[in-house]
């Protein structure tokens, strides 16, 4: 698979917008234009695109900041920018950044589709060459590190499942890894040499997720100028990843039990149905069974995801695995940040932090700790000082009930740093009252991104459902 299909514009030009999604269109890419970077990377963390082509100077976030937050995002995403005659050096800036080429303004709208072609060529020949780089009966499994007993029994239980056809459900908390798992699965099936297709069900607006899952019409709906093809097309004869498959609305919900059992699917907007050959597995944070009682979520969906069910064990359940974890990670960012005088151990101060502390964001809050440490670590041993505050200084009891008021300022001493803390856990439960537990709603009210809030949900140790059942 080497085609690059989805494309964001980003220009302050509506003329540059309009041409750009008319000529990119007439040649089967489908196009999304907005008019500033703020709005770009709204786009890009809503749903992934495979290619990013931004002006340099815009209002709000420029071109630069953009670009950096958005490969931060998506690490291979395709990014072009354009560039008008003064603004060619910062063009040249962003191409040294990670952007694939430049356009300078003013240029011919052809031209953008014969650098998308060249673009195209390069991803294709980038897959093949790690393709033929990578050792023999190389895995993802052997991303999964840890020698733990319950580590053990999921490996095992991955290499049982994972060369049958049997749709599997993925649950565990935030930063487990359940799309690690997930992509193991499809790295063992007959389908590993198709497409494993990603997609993040809490993150797409829910008045557009059964467009993008299964495709739509041309003027099925406004703005539908041309027809799309789904996410379900796409996986054809490979793997699709539902992840926080829970957040699906109810409309969506009745399509993907139809895809189950009949293995066809029919865009928004048309008569037909389209055959499809996908194997179906889905990842959740969620407690289903007790959604599927609140009538929240299918009943008959339930039991058609759940035939076989692999929990990935939060990193508290594993701690045998802790240190293992963060000495891979530390001579992974060594490797990453090209240290002179690389971190060659762990102070024992620092290990007794690491080992003590809860994890409550499981291995991606590990690896985003020692990165952090191994980037401020003055000398050749990661010391305790170079550790986030959170992991040095654990938490003196669980967190406040859910009743529980703000406390007076007397009893935590007048921190800001504490009380922004105390408020922050309020609004994210008030929110979560609100939306009867609803993560993607919550997000909204509190004007985060999900994946950030499903974070806070883990660091602060809070239970949506319960928070949610409090609400009703």
């Amino acid at each position: 698979m080497g085609t690059l299909r989805t494309i964001l514009v980003a220009d302050d030009e509506p003329s540059i917008r309009h041409v750009l999604t008319l000529v990119l269109a007439e040649h089967g890419y489908e196009v999304r234009a907005v008019a500033d970077g703020e709005e770009a990377l709204k786009e890009l963390q809503a749903r992934p695109y495979d290619v990013l082509v931004s002006d340099v100077r815009m209002p709000k976030l420029d071109g630069l900041k953009l670009l950096e937050q958005a490969m931060a995002l998506h690490p291979e995403l395709t990014v072009l920018v354009m560039s008008a005659y003064g603004s060619k050096d910062q063009a040249l800036e962003a191409v040294g950044r990670g952007a694939y080429d430049f356009l300078q303004k003013p240029f011919k709208p052809e031209e953008v589709v014969f650098t998308l072609k060249k673009a195209e060529e390069r991803m294709r020949l980038v897959r093949e060459n790690r393709r033929l780089r990578a050792p023999q009966g190389s895995s993802t499994l052997e991303q999964m590190l840890g020698d733990s007993e319950v580590m053990r029994a999921l490996k095992k239980q991955i290499h049982r499942v994972g060369p049958v056809n049997s749709t599997v459900l993925i649950t565990g908390e935030s930063g487990t890894g359940k799309e690690l798992v997930a992509r193991t699965l499809h790295e063992l099936s007959p389908r590993a040499n198709e497409p494993f297709v990603t997609v993040n069900c809490g993150a797409i607006p829910s008045g557009l997720i059964e467009s993008e899952l299964f495709g739509h019409a041309r003027g099925a709906f406004t703005d539908a100028r041309t027809a799309k093809r789904g996410l379900f097309s796409d996986a054809h004869k490979g793997t699709i990843l539902l992840d926080e498959v829970a957040e699906l609305p109810q409309a969506a919900q009745v399509k993907l039990l139809r895809v189950l059992q009949e293995g066809e699917v029919r865009p928004v907007g048309e008569n037909r149905v389209e055959k499809v050959d996908v194997r179906v597995v889905a990842a959740t944070l969620r407690d289903l069974p007790r959604l599927v009682e609140r009538g929240e979520f299918r009943e008959d969906l339930y039991f058609r995801l759940n035939v076989v069910q692999l929990r990935v064990p939060p990193l508290r359940e594993r701690k045998d695995d802790v240190m293992a974890l963060a000495r891979v990670f530390v001579g992974r960012f060594n490797r990453a940040f090209n240290r002179a005088e690389p971190i060659v151990g762990i102070s024992p101060e620092a290990e007794a932090a690491l080992t003590s502390y809860a994890w409550p964001g499981n291995v991606r809050e590990l690896e985003n700790a020692i990165e952090r440490a191994v980037l401020l670590s003055e000398s050749v041993q990661l010391e305790v000082d170079s550790l986030p505050e959170r992991v040095v200084q654990r938490p003196k009891g669980p967190a406040p009930a859910a009743g529980a008021s703000l406390p007076e300022p007397q009893t935590f001493q007048y921190s800001l740093k504490r009380a922004q803390l105390e408020l922050e856990l309020r609004f994210i439960r008030a929110a979560l009252r609100k939306t009867r537990g609803n993560r993607t709603k919550a997000a909204e009210l509190l004007e985060i991104s999900h994946r950030a809030l499903l974070y806070k949900i883990k660091d602060y140790g809070i239970d949506p459902d319960a928070e949610g059942a409090l609400g009703e």
